[in-house]
């Protein structure tokens, strides 16, 4: 079986973030889709061993901000290889709070969703949360990065904790 296959498929490149009790914390994510358009429903899949994850169970809420395609490796390692347990990942970005409570990156998104746990689904090392958007709204003009483009052109790899991990690529 050539796994490469799966490389394929199309992602784009997203900030998922929660907020639980005063704290904040969001990660980089590669899976989120449109499940439905009334109600408007995204899924996102989201690794256990990820401390968004235990925010997203505990709050039962998620944002969703859309990155545009010229957003600096600084900001997405910053999101996507720390870990928010040991590191404010919010210190020096530009968010502002939702509606729900959740944190929205303003800093190189396009657009954000926010939502509320409508669902979830148990896939082995990743749940599935299925979000209704509360709230959602068009942030900049520009082109989305997809993870074509963050691999080919930037460089960038797919840590252990990410759906598309397949040792080091």
């Amino acid at each position: 079986m050539d796994k490469t296959a799966l490389f394929k498929i199309s992602y784009g490149l997203y900030i998922v973030s929660s907020a639980m009790k005063d704290r904040s914390n969001g990660q980089i994510a590669n899976t989120v889709f449109q499940v439905t358009s009334e109600p408007p429903t995204i899924a996102v899949a989201i690794n256990k061993q990820n401390y968004t994850h235990d925010f997203i169970t505990e709050s039962r809420k998620f944002s969703v901000s859309v990155l545009e395609k010229e957003t600096p490796m600084k900001l997405i390692g910053a999101f996507g290889f720390r870990c928010g347990r040991d590191f404010d990942k919010f210190a020096g970005i530009n968010f502002r709070t939702g509606t729900s409570g959740t944190p929205i990156v303003l800093d190189h998104a396009l657009a954000f969703l926010e939502t509320e746990v409508a669902g979830e689904m148990d896939c082995g090392t990743h749940t599935i949360f299925l979000g209704k958007v509360i709230d959602c709204g068009v942030l900049a003009e520009g082109e989305p990065m997809t993870y074509a483009y963050y691999h080919e052109v930037k460089g960038g790899k797919s840590p252990k904790a990410a759906p598309t991990y397949m040792g080091g690529t």
